[in-house]
């Protein structure tokens, strides 16, 4: 299969091509959070429907990842990336004239499949089109670009929900994804291993679709209905069976659409594992940071996103440089040292405690932040490319798919896990601190109920003078002591990250062919 130079006129559209799709994708991912209460005010949405309009995509997503980097391999890369493309748009087009919130959720689905489709093949079109000496730069192109432009997002969003556009956010899609089609159809050669087996895997599809599906499922209902509802327990249960049926079909598959085969490179093992630890502590302390940033500092949501200023600005102008030295040096050291600044940077967070607020930001919360940042500059175009790098080109699709899917999934995992951890944790402080006023019993009830709230928890009105004020600041310290652990814990993660990636990963990676 012929690879092109990065700075040649094909390696540049099609760096161009791929960059615009996933655009999109980010775009629409952070500028729908801020435009949520303009959604809910116009579709009299309810609190659950806020959370299905954003996680009906994630769901699809997490589902359906390893289908569409397997379906790239199988019947080519461009075809089935320019067809994820045109999925995402039609259902964002949907979205944006949705009358009800129903429509919306349904439509947010459709996204979610064309998005299956399309992120796994962007990177799967950059690694298996680009020449291998440029690989980890270009990939580090694509993070600095996508990074830009996702910054937008918050900015944009905020912009269409003051002025009542929120339908925008999901039409703006359309005209970038008409573009990339055009530059696709036009100047991007089509992109297939002419060798390759292109049967389709028809049982293991439907297995790991399931299974994916009910797993996420399970997670995403642990925060609302806690961990022994039977929603929970049998969606992840259901699920992990049917992964563990995914695995033996493809064991005796003939034509298997992911091949064990492509885990006995340890190199390739150990980076979907990195990868899984690193963006599981980074999904948690990116969470609980922005609560405690709103809830507790008395930050505003303009000034929390201002925060992670630093970890964008790094992230833009480090990726690149690290993706080149990768490809000149081989990835461990980076895929060592940079988990374990990410782990160092959440440890620093973790010791904040109630500031002064946005006036003190650069004493208390900046360093960590830096760190943070740097840490994940440093490991992001690297792990990328070594994931990409350590497998076949035939199987980029594939590979592309699966270390997609993990990082989704450790986002959804960690934020269901440490959701209800944080709970535990804030109820167990919460506990302790009454004990040094005088209330009743069911005073104390009526202040433990609002645990669920964690920082957002607000004294109950039957409290008066200081009571109602000690009440607050105990809740305002036990969500700083959970803050704290949760962080610690998500740099263990980190830390985690760095030994897989000195244990495991190899500069000279084995390419196996399954």
């Amino acid at each position: 299969m012929e690879t092109v130079s990065l700075s040649s006129p094909a390696g540049k559209w099609i760096m161009v091509s791929t960059i615009m799709a996933s655009a999109m994708a980010f775009i629409d991912a952070t500028a729908l959070n801020v435009v949520l209460p303009s959604i809910q005010k116009s579709l009299d949405a309810s609190g659950t429907d806020l959370f299905w309009i954003l996680n009906a995509y994630l769901l699809m997503l997490s589902a359906l990842m390893l289908i569409g980097g397997s379906l790239g391999d199988k019947l080519g890369r461009k075809k089935i990336f320019m067809a994820g493309i045109f999925i995402f748009i039609a259902g964002s087009a949907a979205c944006g004239i949705s009358g009800t919130v129903t429509l919306l959720i349904i439509f947010r689905m459709l996204q979610g499949i064309g998005g299956a489709l399309m992120i796994p093949g962007s990177l799967s079109l950059i690694s298996s089109s680009i020449h291998e000496k440029e690989r980890g730069k270009a990939i580090g192109t694509w993070s600095a670009f996508t990074t830009v432009v996702t910054l937008g997002g918050p900015v944009l969003g905020g912009a269409l929900a003051d002025a009542g556009y929120w339908r925008y956010i999901f039409f703006i899609n359309v005209p970038i994804g008409i573009a990339a089609l055009i530059i696709l159809w036009k100047l991007v050669k089509e992109n297939r291993e002419q060798a390759a087996d292109h049967t389709l895997d028809y049982a293991g599809a439907v297995a790991i679709m399931l299974g994916l599906a009910l797993f996420t499922f399970g997670f995403l209902r642990m925060p609302a209905v806690g961990w022994l509802h039977w929603q929970v327990y049998s969606s992840l249960g259901v699920g992990l069976l049917l992964l563990v049926v995914f695995i033996v079909i493809e064991q005796k598959s003939k034509h298997p659409m992911m091949p064990l085969s492509l885990f006995a490179n340890l190199t390739f093992s150990g980076a979907n594992l990195l990868t899984f630890f690193l963006y599981a502590g980074l999904g948690a302390g990116m969470l609980f940071l922005s609560l405690n940033l709103v809830q507790v500092q008395g930050y505003d949501q303009l000034q929390s996103g201002l925060t992670f200023l630093p970890f964008t600005i790094l992230m833009v102008f480090v990726a690149r440089f690290a993706g080149s030295l990768a490809d000149k040096y081989g990835p461990r050291l980076l895929l060592t040292i940079g988990p374990a600044l990410a782990g160092l940077g959440l440890l620093l967070l973790s010791f904040v405690k109630q500031t002064a607020g946005p006036s003190a930001y650069f004493t208390t919360f900046f360093p960590g932040i830096l760190i943070l940042g740097l840490g994940m500059s440093f490991t992001v175009a690297p792990l990328t490319a070594t994931v990409m790098g350590a497998v076949n080109p035939h199987f980029s699709g594939t590979a592309s798919g699966v270390n997609n899917a993990l990082s989704r999934i450790s986002g959804v995992f960690a934020n269901a896990i440490f959701g209800a951890l944080a709970v535990v944790l804030f109820s167990g402080a919460l506990q302790k601190e009454l004990t040094q006023v005088q209330l009743s019993d069911q005073s104390k009830q009526a202040v433990m109920q609002q645990a669920m709230e964690l920082g957002n928890a607000k004294a109950p009105a039957a409290l008066q003078g200081s009571d109602k004020e000690k009440v607050q600041t105990f809740y305002h310290e036990s969500f700083i002591a959970a803050y704290g652990k949760i962080m610690r814990i998500a740099a263990l993660l980190g830390f985690a990250g760095a030994a897989v990636g000195f244990v495991l990963i190899r500069n000279s990676v084995v390419k196996k062919t399954a």
